[in-house]
């Protein structure tokens, strides 16, 4: 008796985990027009970094296409593009990456909310006749994904950064 109401109860649990894969399943499988997926790489948040791990025989290639991004960046009259341009840098890691990779982090700060930071875009825009080319070598030269993180202040420590500015969360 009291191995059949256990295996009852399993079949109850079991039921009710497959009713629930099912429906974030259906939820997943909702038409594009009906979720809000943001398109490209924009960040939703005050400032935001973009990690690239980078093969070390294609580091050159890489910065070459950064190069052509920041020259993009610099003569596109876009008030936005003329925005981004003002708070993106670029930093390469002096440690090596995963698996010998060279890192570059884009630091975006503050970030432009929003804006779509997608490097193929970008280039699109400025070097219309260029761009799969440029787009090829910037590809290949990936070690691994590129990782986008959100960022919000939570602390500024230096002049003009005083704690007045930043609204943080209070805790419970």
């Amino acid at each position: 008796m009291r191995s059949t109401l256990s295996l009852f109860a399993l079949g109850i649990a079991v039921m009710l985990v497959a009713a629930s894969v099912c429906a974030v399943a259906s939820d997943a499988q909702q038409p594009a027009a009906q979720q809000a997926a943001p398109q490209g790489r924009v960040f939703g948040s005050d400032a935001g970094m973009m990690f690239n791990p980078i093969k070390p025989e294609a580091a050159a290639d890489f910065e070459m296409v950064m190069g052509k991004l920041k020259e993009a960046l610099a003569k596109s009259q876009d008030a936005t593009r003329q925005q981004q341009a003002k708070s993106w840098k670029l930093f390469k890691a002096q440690e090596p990456g995963q698996a010998g990779s060279v890192l570059y982090v884009f630091i975006m700060d503050p970030a432009v909310k929003g804006a779509d930071y997608s490097v193929s875009k970008i280039l699109s825009e400025a070097f219309p006749t260029e761009v799969q080319a440029l787009y090829q070598k910037y590809s290949a030269a990936y070690a691994g994904g590129q990782s986008l993180v959100n960022l919000t202040l939570v602390q500024a420590f230096g002049e003009g950064g005083g704690m007045d500015e930043v609204q943080l969360p209070v805790s419970k």
